[in-house]
């Protein structure tokens, strides 16, 4: 068995665990559960903390769950929100959750023979024949209003000025997310309930109701909330979440929001988001350390994720759009890059619209970046000569050697032309 709970230590992945849980694991292989909100039908990149617990715990030798909330996306937790969320309908929770198993197989090993092979459950299925007056009789009745209250989950709820205060079905989560970890210590032999530090209030109600009713000890271990040097905060841009999901958000888009992390953060985001060792990431701290404009430590968080997230033709190609703007890139590397990455790589540039008759009519380059254009890139033809006289233009990366060039460049995805005038100026033309 390797040490899981040292593991999560060096990588600083561990806010609160309860006494012996680390001498508990080091004994056989256990069994421990990781809950993940059903809400949409992709993971964002605040769940990969917990992803990554479960891989470690997967890879130290023990048994991962993967529960799919589907009964208490039905309810909405209160922790750490300010307001009830959506509920959701058996159709929707069953589609999700066989989106988000499609993202965690990246991750876990459920396929295999391995005594350690991961499962995936949803608490809806052992919920959902649970009557009202069965659940307050048999697992209501053992934790009293005075415990619940306690949660600080609770308490900072009922006390928020912005707060409309909480219903009672969000109230009884604690109880339901109780009953999940008693439900899965009976059938699976589950002794450890991992999650965020909001949740700790949650899991630790469930090791009282396994020690009250299931008559067992039980373990709880939770990760910090991940948050930005800045104060930003993490996973979030100005479109929204980081999504797993390659159509929610691109690969090009995903391996550029972890390139663009600062020093700090990609010293921390290093440890927790990437399976490199301890030796691996300590010379490469020292490396960035020394050079830190070579952006070394960002570049291999980035690629390292993005392969892991997608693969490794994701990550070639995000990392050919990325080069397509510092001037590094070829006409193939153009090519290679599809429509909506080259779209986006290109977002916030001038774009200009022509037919493809007036394409395919134009007389010479010069026409074409001038008048053709409507001056979007060069106002004059006067201009554009003196410019492709003096070596600055380029079209789909190749420069253009004479003002009087015919125009029969190959169009990009079959609609694009990429000129471009100087070193960091472009404009996206589309023929249609």
């Amino acid at each position: 068995m390797k040490d899981f709970v040292a593991e999560l230590k060096w990588r600083g992945m561990i806010q609160d665990i309860m006494p012996e849980t680390d001498e508990h694991l080091m004994e056989s292989m256990r069994s421990a559960y990781l809950g993940i909100d059903p809400t949409a039908d992709s993971l964002h990149i605040g769940h990969l903390v917990g992803v990554m617990m479960l891989k470690h715990f997967q890879q130290c030798g023990h048994k991962p769950y993967a529960l799919i909330g589907g009964a208490t996306g039905m309810i909405g937790d209160p922790s750490g929100k300010s307001a009830e969320r959506n509920l959701l309908d058996e159709k929707t929770l069953r589609h999700n959750q066989d989106a988000i198993k499609s993202q965690l197989s990246r991750f876990l090993d459920f396929d295999s023979d391995a005594p350690n092979a991961a499962v995936l459950v949803n608490n809806y299925d052992w919920m959902k024949d649970f009557s009202f007056l069965g659940f307050i009789r048999d697992v209501g009745k053992h934790i009293t209003v005075n415990y619940m209250m306690a949660k600080d989950s609770v308490k900072k709820r009922l006390s928020s000025e912005s707060s409309d205060g909480m219903s009672f079905t969000e109230f009884t989560y604690q109880l339901v997310q109780g009953y999940d970890f008693l439900h899965l210590y009976k059938e699976a032999q589950c002794t450890l309930q991992m999650g965020g530090s909001d949740q700790w209030g949650n899991i630790t109600t469930g090791t009282e109701l396994i020690r009250r009713i299931g008559g067992g000890k039980a373990y709880a271990l939770t990760c910090p909330l991940i948050t930005k040097a800045d104060g930003t905060k993490f996973g979030k841009t100005e479109g929204g979440n980081i999504w797993l999901d390659a159509e929610r958000t691109s690969p090009y888009q995903f391996y550029q929001y972890w390139l663009n992390t600062s020093d700090a953060d990609a010293e921390k985001y290093v440890k927790i988001f990437t399976f490199l060792s301890k030796e691996e990431i300590e010379s490469l701290i020292a490396t960035h350390r020394e050079a830190p404009h070579q952006r070394a430590l960002q570049k291999k968080l980035a690629e390292e994720i993005t392969v892991s997230t997608h693969s490794q033709a994701d990550l070639e190609m995000a990392i050919k759009a990325s080069d397509i703007l510092f001037g590094k890139s070829t006409t193939e590397d153009l090519t290679a890059i599809n429509e909506k990455t080259l779209l986006q790589v290109f977002e916030g540039v001038p774009q200009v619209e022509i037919s493809k008759a007036e394409y395919e009519a134009v007389a010479n380059v010069t026409d074409l970046l001038s008048e053709l254009t409507q001056g979007v890139v060069f106002p004059s033809k006067g201009e554009a000569r003196k410019m492709i006289k003096g070596g600055g233009v380029s079209i789909n990366k190749v420069k253009v050697e004479s003002s009087e060039a015919a125009v029969n460049y190959d169009l990009l995805q079959g609609k694009y032309l990429l000129a471009q005038k100087g070193k960091k100026n472009y404009y996206l033309i589309k023929v249609s």
